[in-house]
């Protein structure tokens, strides 16, 4: 299987595709600070799962760079809140975005808890 073929992978990468077509509306002064924040957490998210299913030979890397992708996605969820509260974003477009990332943030932890399923080799596998 490729990462690619993942659904937290594809999930991941849309959402960030979708966090960036909408922070093309932030204003300008957030270029450097909200925009390029929520636009670098929101793909890490896709980055590290992709880095964590290659590195599923080792255990340790692999729950290391899921734990990543938690917080990233974790961090993407507070770059939100932001940019609703600072009226950027609708409450409708906040409300989908936190759902897509709540499943991504499912997904994760499934893989967490069950990295046999993505051929990492556990104690029990």
């Amino acid at each position: 299987m490729n990462f690619k073929e993942l659904i937290a992978y594809q999930k991941a990468f849309s959402l960030a595709m979708l966090i960036f077509e909408i922070s093309k509306t932030f204003p300008k002064e957030e270029i450097y600070s909200l925009t390029d924040q929520i636009r670098r957490s929101s793909r890490s998210v896709a980055s590290n799962i992709a880095e964590a299913y290659r590195k599923r030979n080792y255990p340790k890397h692999f729950y290391s760079k899921l734990t990543d992708c938690d917080a990233e996605n974790s961090e993407t969820q507070v770059w939100l809140s932001f940019a609703y509260k600072c009226n950027y974003i609708n409450k409708e477009s906040y409300l989908k975005l936190i759902s897509e990332s709540d499943e991504i943030g499912k997904l994760i932890n499934y893989m967490l808890l069950n990295p046999h399923k993505f051929g990492v080799k556990t104690a029990e596998h």
